[in-house]
């Protein structure tokens, strides 16, 4: 294999666009006029198929851009697809499976840490009701209310007490307005 035929294949670094292909060569690498040709041959080729390629993809993305103009597609609409895939692909990781599937079981958890709470509660609240101090002021209410009212026996629940009570007390708080013939 001659130098011309090893050119892909060589490790040495490839000079950068405007650098001189001759500056980077080692002295260890001496070429000779006839491969430094060759070689400039080669680089000119390369150069013109790169611009021809550019070219080709230039034409391309205006012809791409013509045919999603025609078929109403936006920017917008295009952006919109690709994070609807992007969160698709994310939806679609391990991470993020493990990620959704704790956060499930926390949820879980929390929610019967709530109901453990809510049970605890009902529990103190009955707990309370049935404290002789309650009953005790249960008992003083209802006497305040037969007093007051004096509509319902003793004996109702407290929810009714506490309402009868109320609307004893309303009653006997309300301003009488007198009707007089001149007064309608």
């Amino acid at each position: 294999m001659d130098r011309g035929e090893q050119g892909v294949l060589r490790t040495d670094p490839v000079p950068e666009e405007g650098e001189d292909a001759a500056a980077t060569i080692s002295t260890a690498e001496a070429l000779s006029e006839e491969e430094q040709e060759e070689l400039r041959r080669e680089l000119a080729k390369v150069e013109e198929e790169i611009q021809t390629l550019s070219q080709v993809l230039a034409a391309k993305e205006k012809h791409l851009a013509e045919i999603k103009r025609k078929l109403g597609i936006s920017s917008l609409q295009e952006i919109k697809q690709n994070i609807a895939k992007g969160w698709q692909d994310v939806t679609a990781t391990s991470a993020y499976k493990k990620t959704s599937e704790t956060l499930s079981q926390a949820g879980q958890k929390a929610s019967a840490a709530f109901s453990s709470v809510g049970s605890v509660i009902t529990k103190k609240l009955e707990d309370v009701k049935n404290s002789p101090t309650f009953k005790s002021f249960e008992e003083k209410v209802e006497n305040l209310k037969s007093k007051v009212g004096g509509t319902k026996p003793a004996g109702g629940d407290f929810g009714d007490v506490l309402n009868s009570t109320a609307n004893a007390s309303a009653t006997t708080t309300e301003p009488l307005i007198e009707q007089t013939p001149e007064n309608p």
